[in-house]
């Protein structure tokens, strides 16, 4: 019922003008903003997972920072190259099928609605079932602000009770026309193998190399701040540091004067055990603070510690520490010269491939070296890699969905944008044949606003009534389809 409903908000929605969709965007934005700080307490509280403040500004950022950053993009007004007498028409995708992680759960929700209602798309949003109330919440609070702004019903709706067999079921149903997939590596591959288009992502392990060129203070100060940041929960923060045998030194002293707690060789050990002695990866250390953990393993840190840094003497070793870990413990590691730096820095990000890296250095040559070899599709320089690959401490695009491209399995490899949801039919004329752009009234294309379907028992209007909007035979067109679907004939 819900991807019905969104169907028809859909189809609804595509007729929106720029000027209207703007409105219900900054619409959605005010309310997000106005909720944020509560949504973040309400999401530590169900998750156990990071920390309110932080998540609080991810909740932020994903509303005005957001627009601000969109705003001149422009993705519903048709384009006319006439030099080329290539006219270009915006078509939205449709429906989209969301995905939302518990780490990131009400930020990940405002991101994807927010881009859906950019791009004059319907959304239908499924968290992870340990964020459910949380991001329920956020989506039912973002809809309302969005149809009080002129939104049809079911623009933006939740999947209030999530299972993998309803979420695989809703991935291959053929009404919905793409999924925006962020979370586990399993579930990426169902929406990848849905038979729908799919937008999906894979796991990060960013390795951060720290040149003897860098300030190390400086250095130490970004790795400190990006690795603590909601309790090291974000895919883009940095797993694994490296830098020079030379430096090690400099850098051990710097990581402890920023606040982290540098392990000896037995504290390094404990941690290994507790996060890495079962099956995999210990859960329960996701989201969890630096003295939490240290607590668990059996180490002894300051109240104060922010980042525990487990030390391995050989980068060379396929160490358990050299994994991603979503929680605030940073390996540190040395090579003998650069170029071993840049074969370790390969082999690492192997497991995070296409992901991201981060550099802290002035030596240039270095720096393109390091973009050039390592797989990944960000490298931060010179800033926390946390915010920067995400688009919050850099230039690039906000995005809560980082594409991993060809290396890691992705089907695009720059941070997922509105741009991504709408694809342009090209009317173009013969080379040498005249073209009278002038006649073709793309005005005609959009309004200023479209009725919005009533929910539940829907009654649409006859279209001689509403321009843009259903007719009888439509209707009953839509009636047939659900009642066969029902019946198992409509595939």
């Amino acid at each position: 019922m819900k991807v019905g409903r969104a169907a028809w908000a859909a189809r609804y929605y595509r007729s929106f003008s720029r000027e209207a969709v703007l409105k219900i965007a900054e619409a959605v934005a005010r309310a997000g903003h106005a909720k944020a700080d509560e949504f973040a307490d309400q999401a530590v509280a169900e998750t156990g997972f990071g920390v309110v403040e932080h998540k609080a500004i991810k909740n932020r950022l994903c509303t005005h920072d957001l627009l601000d950053y969109y705003r001149d993009m422009d993705l519903v007004t048709p384009r006319i190259d006439a030099a080329r007498k290539i006219v270009e028409l915006p078509k939205p995708a449709g429906v989209v099928f969301a995905l939302a992680p518990a780490t990131n759960p009400v930020a990940t929700v405002y991101y994807k609605a927010m881009l859906a209602i950019l791009s004059r798309n319907a959304i239908v949003l499924s968290p992870h079932p340990v964020a459910k109330a949380v991001s329920a919440a956020a989506a039912r609070h973002l809809a309302e602000a969005a149809e009080a702004a002129g939104a049809p019903s079911g623009l933006i709706q939740c999947v209030e009770e999530p299972s993998v067999p309803l979420v695989q079921d809703i991935m291959s149903s053929d009404r919905i026309n793409v999924i925006v997939a962020t979370g586990g590596t399993a579930m990426v591959r169902a929406a990848y193998s849905s038979g729908n288009p799919a937008l999906g992502v894979g796991p990060g392990n960013a390795v951060a190399y720290v040149d003897p060129t860098a300030g190390v203070d400086a250095a130490a100060r970004c790795l400190v701040e990006s690795k603590s940041f909601d309790n090291s929960i974000l895919c883009t923060n940095e797993s694994v540091v490296l830098t020079l045998d030379s430096n090690r030194g400099n850098m051990e002293r710097a990581l402890r004067s920023a606040g982290a707690h540098v392990c000896n060789e037995a504290d390094t050990a404990r941690l290994r055990e507790y996060l890495f002695g079962g099956e995999g990866f210990t859960l329960e250390a996701i989201g969890k603070s630096a003295a939490w953990i240290a607590e668990r393993a059996g180490i002894r840190v300051a109240p104060s510690a922010r980042v525990l840094v487990p030390v391995v003497a050989a980068p060379g070793q396929d160490d358990l520490l050299f994994r991603e870990k979503l929680c605030p413990v940073l390996t540190l590691t040395s090579a003998v010269d650069f170029q071993q730096a840049l074969t370790f820095a390969r082999h690492t990000a192997r497991r995070g491939a296409g992901h991201s890296a981060a550099f802290h250095g002035e030596d240039g040559a270095r720096l393109a070296a390091f973009a050039q070899e390592v797989p990944v599709y960000r490298v931060v320089v010179n800033a926390p890699c946390s915010q920067g690959a995400a688009g919050f401490a850099t230039h690039l695009p906000p995005s809560f969905t980082i594409g991993t491209g060809f290396a890691g399995r992705s089907s695009i490899g720059e941070n997922l944008g509105p741009q991504h949801l709408v694809q342009w039919t090209q009317v173009a004329y013969g080379k040498d044949v005249p073209a009278d752009l002038d006649g073709i009234d793309l005005d005609a294309l959009t309004t200023g606003s479209a009725p919005a379907p009533v929910p539940g028992h829907e009654v649409a209007p006859d279209r001689s009534a509403t321009p843009g909007g259903f007719g009888r035979d439509d209707l009953r067109q839509l009636i047939l389809e659900e009642l066969r679907s029902l019946r198992g004939e409509l595939k």
